[in-house]
């Protein structure tokens, strides 16, 4: 039926058809009914606005109004109630509660008559249309991967979408209503307070990975509510351990093949050694000197088996670390890319710095950085590296330790700053995988640390420094989600 249909239900021929006769001449189709049970079975028909007289023989108006708007299929067709026997505002009243959005009285002006229901079919209209966007806006809502929430001004989640549901196990009515920073700290353990607004948040629920973030919604510039949104990193956190272990892998070639050459000497001086005391028994003086010497290569050996095994050596928990101690091995096992460009390693520290953390992937962050300074240096440059203590720096209020390194090499071009930390950009063509700072960064991150990078391409004084900055309390990082961390 279409949407200006009107039904007209009265039992008396005489005052039906005045009515009618109005509505076809301005224009609408028209539907009769003669008692309340034709005006409910007519009704399954979707009139715009149905006039409905209050004494019909079977039913009442008001019972029939009661029942249309009580029926989910009909609830949304507009009740013109008419009387001409029941006229006292008591009944009006009766009609208005039962239902009806409008009463009038018989006889009626069909010029009235014309007016209010082309109101009424404006409101229908008008209902309908609100009814579309709001069931596509829903379907929208709901179509969406991630967990959408709507939040009002006082924290309480308003609305929800079926991915939230999903998300948390929960049902609509178990969902809205809550307080969001309770449905927060129960299904993900996160804190989050008074907080009205943040960026990204890491939470995990069960064995599945989470980000959460939180954002103001604004209109004519008055914040009204928020829009909390969930969104499952699971598959990103198992990549990036992923590629964490092939990285890992990547450096243990490098690093074996480092070893093959730096065991190579001491073991043939060695065995020199071994010739020569085989030959010199018979002097103890000089035995015991080439005796001294093959102790000598046999501890390097030893030193430099200790340094491989600690780089792939995995805490499961953060320990406090020296530093100096992390990058000597890192030193120790580049040796022979620093000794090929003929660079100057400067050592600005003290060896009582320690910091927090998992000292195989400080390792692996220290020998990235390393590396990169290596390759950006020319022959003969130097590179200076550098441990210093801070009270706090920028937003960490707790000690941190600094670790900087600088070269004085090519630098890095200003178009390309912006994008460093990028997953697979490089500058290195085939070279370089374009994950090392992206996954140093990413480390360092879950350590509660920074890293900072200033750079210079000018031809004058080119260079780049590396400043990564990381909390020595201990207790801080052990309650930090780790995003290599994830279950097989």
């Amino acid at each position: 039926m279409s949407s200006g249909t009107i039904l007209v239900a009265d039992d008396r021929p005489a005052s039906r058809y005045p009515l009618v006769h109005a509505l076809k001449r301005a224009g609408f189709a028209v539907m009769e009914a003669s008692t309340g049970k034709e005006a409910l079975e007519l009704a399954n028909h979707l009139p715009a606005v149905i006039l409905l007289d209050v004494k019909l023989p079977d039913i009442l108006g008001y019972e029939v109004c009661r029942r249309i708007k009580a029926n989910a299929h009909t609830n949304q067709i507009l009740v013109l109630q008419l009387s001409a026997a029941f006229l006292s505002d008591e009944s009006k009243v009766h009609a208005l509660e039962s239902g009806a959005d409008a009463f009038l009285t018989q006889p009626v002006e069909p010029n009235v008559l014309i007016a209010t229901v082309r109101s009424l079919v404006r409101l229908h209209n008008a209902e309908l249309s609100n009814r579309r966007l709001g069931e596509q806006w829903q379907t929208t809502f709901d179509a969406l991967a991630e967990g959408v929430a709507l939040i009002d001004s006082s924290g309480i989640i308003q609305r929800s979408n079926r991915a939230l549901t999903k998300i948390l196990g929960r049902s609509y009515a178990d969902i809205e209503g809550l307080s969001l920073a309770e449905m927060i700290l129960r299904s993900f353990g996160l804190n989050v307070g008074d907080e009205d607004e943040f960026p990204s948040k890491e939470g995990k629920l069960g064995t599945r990975y989470f980000q959460l973030s939180l954002s103001p919604v604004v209109r004519n510039e008055i914040r009204d509510g928020s829009i909390f949104i969930v969104t499952e990193i699971t598959e990103q956190k198992r990549a990036q351990a992923a590629i964490l272990i092939n990285e890992r892998l990547a450096a243990t070639g490098r690093i074996s093949n480092t070893i093959a050459h730096e065991i190579n000497n001491p073991l043939e001086a060695i065995t020199n050694l071994l010739y020569l005391l085989d030959q010199s028994l018979d002097k103890p003086e000089a035995a015991a000197g080439l005796l001294h010497a093959a102790q000598e290569q046999l501890s390097r050996v030893s030193r430099i088996s200790r340094q491989i095994l600690s780089f792939n050596r995995e805490s499961t928990v953060p320990v406090s670390v020296y530093l100096f101690q992390l990058l000597d091995d890192v030193l120790a096992l580049n040796n022979r890319a620093i000794v090929a460009k003929d660079l100057q390693i400067e050592r600005d520290w003290d060896e009582s710095t320690t910091v927090c953390g998992f000292p195989a992937q400080l390792r692996q962050v220290f020998s990235n950085l390393l590396r990169n300074a290596v390759d950006a240096s020319k022959i003969g440059g130097k590179i200076r590296i550098r441990i210093s203590d801070h009270r706090k720096w920028g937003n960490l209020h707790a000690p941190v330790a600094t670790i900087i390194f600088s070269d004085q090499g090519v630098g890095i071009l200003p178009e390309n700053m912006d994008r460093i930390f990028e997953p697979f950009f490089t500058t290195k063509e085939l070279k370089g995988s374009g994950i090392g700072l992206w996954l140093s960064n990413s480390i360092i991150q879950e350590h509660h640390g920074h890293i900072r990078v200033r750079s210079s391409s000018h031809e004058t004084k080119s260079g780049t420094c590396v400043a990564v900055v990381l909390p020595r309390d201990l207790e801080s990082l052990r309650a930090a989600p780790l995003a290599w961390r994830t279950e097989s």
